[in-house]
């Protein structure tokens, strides 16, 4: 069974810090994309940042700067390290994976190309 798990959400202060982790089974993810997704109450899900099988990393605006996603193949897993939280980050985030043999600064903005999703953490941010 091929599975996503993330872990780490919960509440924090704004200008606080947190880490999300995202932990894979049933097959290995060393050649995919791993990307991280968020979606707030009313809002559409939107890309938040990802990296490539060869650790180039891409940020959407809102985040540079503040997020640093980081990844160990040996462990199957992926990391998500939120600084300087803001309460407009309050959202439930996901992490995904694609396994297709391409990647760029726009393809990995785009859900539909992702192939693994996990069930979600949600992240509260308190003003």
């Amino acid at each position: 069974q091929v599975q996503l798990r993330e872990s780490g959400g919960g509440l924090v202060p704004a200008g606080g810090s947190l880490t999300l982790s995202c932990a894979a089974s049933g097959r290995s993810f060393s050649s995919a994309t791993m990307g991280w997704f968020r979606q707030a109450p009313g809002k559409e899900r939107e890309f938040v940042l990802a990296v490539t099988w060869s650790g180039n990393t891409y940020y959407a605006d809102s985040v540079k700067g503040r997020f640093t996603i980081s990844r160990d193949n040996a462990k199957n897993t992926v990391y998500l390290q939120m600084n300087s939280l803001k309460p407009e980050d309050t959202a439930t985030y996901y992490c995904a994976a694609h396994t297709t043999p391409y990647s760029s600064s726009t393809w990995s903005t785009i859900s539909d190309n992702y192939d693994y999703w996990g069930q979600g953490t949600q992240v509260t941010v308190s003003s």
